[in-house]
This record gives structure tokens, C-alpha cells and sequence, in this order.
């Protein structure tokens, strides 16, 4: 058995990745995540969903792990998570929480502003039965959605303006960012990879020992999330192409949504258990 001397957590997007991109749902991947909370291996979502959609799936999965939301636009620590100590974090609700993203209200007046130029309409300007047309989601998830805090998902008229669109929003302190069915517009320090190695190290400083990371996820603004980990997954889309993404190391998981997710972790731990890090390269 390989000598364990470091300490595992695994950071997952969401949509398309722990859950299923056309129902949402998680059932396949209900071993991986029994494994996970019996070895006590902390489980983060760093995700385009709101703070309250987090929360909401949080119950659903029993997880009381820290999460990131909005592509890197807040980091929140439960409380009382394992007596951590989180350096300038403030208290919002019942989290300890670090704010990397740009309020809400400046996104939607980036908006108001560019729209005579640039054709586009985004979550603020739907209403809760458009979001559920939109994007599948139930009447409940979709209220969730609408509870902005640090971006906008938005789609564009004429993507021919992307580029324009891109350099007038880079002038604002915003960057546009392109997840599984919308463009975001975020704040330019928002990044999923900031937040998972602010995550990491305080994971690290608080448990003294060496972290050793997994990321899962499926599209293209996921990548940043993906080059900071130590073990790196990449689901396919439904219809099981993946995007063009290289980078060192890179496991690509058999199957989309959940069940791909269950069985390349599934294969990451049992890997890590028997053989050590070094052999996870041999894996696929």
C-alpha cells in the first residue's frame, strides 16, 4: 500500500460535470461522492451558480464543504469549518467569506451602457419562466439563478461583436469568460484558478500538510480551475466531444456528466490508493 503524505481535496463545476447537463441530476455519481465523504476527502463546487443555488444543492448532496461561485467571484468557508483560521475573510450570513468579484449592480450598468452599441441580454433582463425556458432549469433552481451577487451569464445578438465587446468591458475592470450555455461577464479579478489556490492554501496552512488537488470539469471556463489543480479531468459534453483543451497530465473521463465524473474519480482514488501519484498518468 503506498504511503499516504498529503492530504487530498477535490474541486468540481457543476453543470455538465457533477451534474447531468440536461436534468441536473447527480445519481450516477452517488459512489464516488459516498467514497469521498467516507474518507473524509473534502469536496468544493467552483461554479458559474449563485451563492443560493450552491446552498441549495449543498442540502441536496449532505455537503458542508467550502464552495466557490460566480467563476471565482466568492470564496465562502462555513463558519465553523473545522476550526479553520481564514485570513481577511469577512462574515457575510454564515460563512466566512472572500470576495474576489465585482458587485453585481456594476455588471448590469456595463450592460445598460453598451447595449445601444452591442446588442445582448443577459439573467437581469429575463424573467423566472425565460431563465427556466433558457436553461432547463425547475421554477426553484431558476429564483436561485436570478440571485446575483458577481456575474452575468448573458447571449449576444451578433457574436461578430464579441471582440469589441471583450476590449469595452477590459476598460471597466470586467472580462467575458465562456461556460456550457452562456457567455459571462465577470469581474476582471474573478478567476475559478485564483480562488481554488486561495482555497488550497488555506487548506494547507490549516491541516500543515501537503495538499494534493483534483479538479473536474467540462467547458472552457473551466480551464483556469484545471491548470491549478495537481490532477486535472476533463468531462466530455453530451454528445461526447470535449473541448480543445491541453494541458499536462490532463485525464479525460470515458462518459459526460455524472457518470463520467463517478468513474474517473472513482479510478483517480483507487489509483492513489494502491499505487501513488505517479502512476496516474497510466491510467487511460
Amino acid at each position: 500500500m503506498h504511503k499516504k503524505t498529503r492530504r487530498i481535496i477535490v474541486f468540481t463545476d457543476l453543470d455538465g460535470t457533477l451534474l447531468n447537463h440536461r436534468d441536473y441530476t447527480f445519481e450516477e455519481a452517488r459512489p464516488a461522492l459516498a467514497r469521498l465523504k467516507k474518507e473524509q476527502i473534502p469536496l468544493i463546487a467552483c461554479t458559474s451558480k449563485t451563492r443560493r443555488e450552491v446552498e441549495f444543492l449543498r442540502d441536496k448532496l449532505a455537503n458542508g464543504d467550502p464552495f466557490i461561485v460566480e467563476n471565482g467571484g466568492g470564496i465562502f468557508f462555513p463558519h465553523d469549518y473545522q476550526g479553520f483560521t481564514i485570513p481577511e475573510a469577512l462574515g457575510i450570513s454564515a460563512y466566512k467569506s472572500i470576495m474576489l468579484g465585482v458587485p453585481y449592480a456594476k455588471i448590469r450598468r456595463f450592460i445598460e451602457n453598451i447595449r445601444p452599441a452591442i446588442a445582448l441580454e443577459g439573467f437581469g433582463d429575463w424573467g423566472v419562466s425565460e431563465v427556466m425556458d433558457r436553461t432547463g432549469l425547475s421554477l426553484e433552481a431558476a429564483i436561485l439563478a436570478k440571485e446575483r451577487e458577481f456575474t452575468e451569464p448573458f447571449l449576444m445578438h451578433d457574436l461578430g461583436h464579441l471582440e469589441e465587446l471583450t476590449l469595452t468591458a477590459r476598460v471597466e475592470g470586467l472580462s467575458i469568460t465562456r461556460g456550457g450555455r452562456f457567455l459571462h461577464l465577470i469581474g476582471a479579478a474573478s478567476d475559478k484558478g485564483v480562488a481554488v489556490n486561495i482555497v488550497k492554501s488555506i487548506f494547507a496552512s490549516n491541516w500543515n500538510t501537503h495538499i494534493l488537488s483534483v479538479g473536474l470539469g467540462d467547458s472552457l471556463n473551466d480551464v483556469s480551475m484545471l491548470r491549478q489543480v495537481d490532477i486535472p479531468v476533463l468531462v466530455p459534453h453530451d454528445d461526447g466531444v470535449y473541448e480543445d483543451i491541453a494541458l499536462p497530465g490532463l485525464i479525460q473521463a470515458p462518459l459526460p456528466g455524472s457518470s463520467g465524473w463517478n468513474t474517473a474519480l472513482t479510478n483517480i482514488l483507487d489509483t492513489l490508493d494502491t499505487k501513488g501519484d505517479k502512476h496516474l498518468k497510466t491510467m487511460y
